[in-house]
Parts: C-alpha cells; sequence; structure tokens
C-alpha cells in the first residue's frame, strides 16, 4: 500500500491510530511511515526501536521530579507505593504519566517483584509482549525524558 498524501484523511487516520497504539510523536509516526512506505505493522516496529535508541541515549539524566502512587488491590489486602521518577514536573504532572505509574504499581501488586531490577525484566500483566523496562523505555521516548523507578513497597495483610 502506497503512502497517502500528508494532508489526507487517510493519513491522519493512520497517524492518529499509531499514535494511540504507541504513545509516539507525530513526527516520529510520520517519519516511520515514511521509512516504510506506509506499512503500519512496520511502521510501528521503526517506532519501538526509535523509542529504545532514545531511551538508552537518555539514560545518563538525572530525575529530580516524579510522583509517589498508591495502589490498594480490591479487596483491600495488597497494597502498594511506588515511586515513579521523570527529569521534570511537566512531565510527572501529566495524566498519561500519572496512568504509567498506575499500572506499574498494580503490576507490582500482581507479581511481588523482589527489586526494581527483577521488576523492569518482568513481562507488563497488561500486555505480555513487553516487559515492565520496555513499557518505561516506550513511554521515556513519548514523553522524551528519562523516566525510572526510583523504589516500591509491597504490602500484605497478614
Amino acid at each position: 500500500m502506497p503512502y497517502p498524501h500528508p494532508s489526507s484523511p487517510m493519513n491522519s487516520q493512520l497517524i492518529k491510530q499509531l499514535r494511540d497504539q504507541t504513545g509516539a510523536s507525530f513526527a516520529h509516526i510520520r517519519a516511520a511511515l515514511e521509512e516504510t512506505g506506509g506499512d503500519p505493522e512496520r511502521a510501528k516496529a521503526v517506532i519501538e526501536a526509535k523509542g529504545i535508541e532514545i531511551a538508552n541515549k537518555k539514560q545518563s539524566r538525572s530525575t529530580h521530579a516524579g510522583v509517589i502512587e498508591a495502589y490498594v488491590h480490591h479487596g483491600a489486602t495488597v497494597g502498594v507505593l511506588l515511586e515513579l521518577r521523570s527529569e521534570t514536573d511537566f512531565v510527572a504532572r501529566n495524566p498519561a504519566f500519572k496512568e504509567l505509574a498506575h499500572d506499574i504499581a498494580m503490576h507490582i501488586a500482581a507479581t511481588d517483584p523482589a527489586d526494581v531490577v527483577t521488576l523492569q525484566k518482568e513481562l507488563f500483566i497488561k500486555d505480555e509482549s513487553k516487559t515492565v523496562g520496555d513499557l518505561i523505555a516506550s513511554r521515556t521516548a513519548s514523553f522524551g525524558e528519562h523516566l525510572e523507578i526510583g523504589r516500591f513497597i509491597r504490602y500484605t495483610l497478614k
């Protein structure tokens, strides 16, 4: 399928669809579609690879902002406190960042990882095609900032 003209409705719809699926910027999506001749699946793979590359470049940046997410599982027998860090307060206030913190805290409640390193290697419970580390790397690319899990603690009722 040839890549549609940038102003065509089909192009806009495809960009929106990929934006919803990947969280990548419009510029990255457009470049990936141009590179792949408009193939959405191949473009998605290009976007993910670019996201990992961007995340790796940002690893050395310090994180001075973030959120503390509290999650209590239904039935109130398991709870998690998670520190998810970002470079700026601007990203920390973003609803998508807060949603990421909530999803990771829910994952911790479900899996009880031993530490941050173990957590990042686990398959993400909402999408087992990627690890928690992959999820953070893809969001680093979409936010344009280094993100990291500072620490967490999981409580259970005994």
